[in-house]
């Protein structure tokens, strides 16, 4: 029986919102977790936005793969092109990946940022990540709760993101600073 999967980065892989038979750890390689995707829905607006996680071209990223049973697969694909694809930010991308557990190699799908769309914001340095995760409001909330919440979920999966690290130290020296 053919076996269906789907590869998260982010959020993904502690709220996945699908039914899957079983979640393995696992690696990509040729792209990277980035924040480089200017958010204008979840986490910012087009005036004021935010940044959300994107997979972006080069290294490798420690991620969550989620085995979907075949007849879950349609609805699956559709539920996650509606979560995903509100600004079509993402590619649609089935590529190869390393299952950590089991030492296979498996394709899955996953979503990577088009270098091509407005949203694409790169590589931005400190000061430009900092001003935007503290500007960014939008209709799932603050983008400052989404990072700490996404540092917090990778600690806990013991996957270290040092850039993701660094800016949520910048973001809790802003946030004592503010209360003080």
């Amino acid at each position: 029986m053919k076996q269906f999967w789907i590869f998260g980065y982010g959020s993904l892989m502690w709220r996945p919102g699908f039914a899957f038979e079983r979640s393995e750890p696992a690696r990509i390689h040729g792209y990277h977790r980035s924040l480089c995707v200017y958010s204008y829905v979840h986490r910012g607006t087009p005036e004021q936005p935010g940044l959300v996680l994107g997979l972006d071209r080069g290294g490798s990223c420690h991620g969550m793969a989620f085995a979907i049973a075949p007849d879950d697969w349609e609805a699956t694909i559709a539920y996650l092109r509606a979560r995903e694809q509100v600004t079509s930010v993402y590619l649609e991308r089935r590529t190869t990946i390393s299952l950590l557990e089991s030492g296979q190699k498996a394709v899955a799908v996953t979503y990577v940022v088009d270098r091509a769309h407005r949203q694409y914001a790169g590589v931005l340095d400190d000061d430009a990540l900092e001003r935007h995760v503290l500007a960014g409001i939008g209709v799932s909330g603050h983008c400052t709760e989404y990072v700490m919440n996404t540092v917090e979920h990778l600690r806990a999966m013991n996957i270290r993101d040092p850039r993701l690290e660094q800016l949520t130290e910048r973001l809790s020296r802003q946030a004592a600073s503010s209360s003080s």
